[in-house]
């Protein structure tokens, strides 16, 4: 009997432990011991399998910033530090185009007939050239190969299919011919997990991000 009883207390204080600490918190906050509150919405649901009572929780997403590789040569340390100015620089052009994109994709589907549509198509394919044309004359040759990457992180697609979306097979072919001559393609795609180089871009994104770099 005394072993059952033991696990039957047992029992009873796994229960009722993560319920006093609940209730210890909420006094807590309403007395100003916390400096933030913290979110009702952290416990997402409790359940039951027969006598015990588990608890389920939401934790933040977890970037781990921490290098895993070798110490960096010279050379490499050198290249990061190119890469990193290159993204700086880079990255808000691809995030603004993205978000010009998307807002034309939406704006075209209120549009009544194609012609409509072509003709708009027209007036922002002119904004857009009138915009970024100086911008883009100010990169470097490795700079406008990362920002077609980085679109590409952007859009989840390659700048050749947003081009071809967007403005005809015709003229995506076009550009993905002009870009050749300077060694660049609008087919490349971004795939930071089966490609390093992609993988080296994605950390520094997401440090930036993060307010890290």
């Amino acid at each position: 009997m005394e072993p059952m009883k033991n696990q039957s207390c047992l029992k009873c204080l796994v229960f009722a432990l993560p319920l006093f600490l609940f209730l210890q918190t909420n006094q807590l906050l309403a007395q100003g011991h916390f400096e933030r509150p913290i979110s009702r919405d952290s416990i997402m649901m409790m359940i039951v399998e027969g006598s015990d009572t588990l608890f389920m929780t939401a934790l933040p997403n977890l970037i781990v910033t921490e290098h895993k590789y070798k110490p960096l040569t010279p050379a490499e340390r050198n290249e990061l530090w190119r890469r990193i100015r290159d993204v700086r620089k880079t990255l808000p052009y691809a995030k603004d185009i993205a978000s010009q994109l998307i807002e034309t994709y939406e704006y075209m589907e209120t549009l009544p007939t194609e012609k409509v549509r072509q003709k708009h198509l027209k007036r922002v394919e002119d904004d857009l050239m009138k915009r970024y044309k100086p911008k883009m004359k100010q990169l470097t040759l490795r700079q406008g190969k990362l920002l077609i990457k980085l679109v590409s992180r952007q859009c989840n697609q390659s700048s050749y299919n947003i081009v071809r979306s967007f403005f005809g097979g015709w003229k995506a072919m076009w550009w993905n011919v002009f870009a050749g001559f300077f060694g660049a393609s609008l087919k490349t795609e971004y795939d930071p997990v089966h490609n390093a180089d992609d993988a080296v871009t994605e950390r520094i994104v997401q440090l930036i991000e993060l307010g890290r770099l």
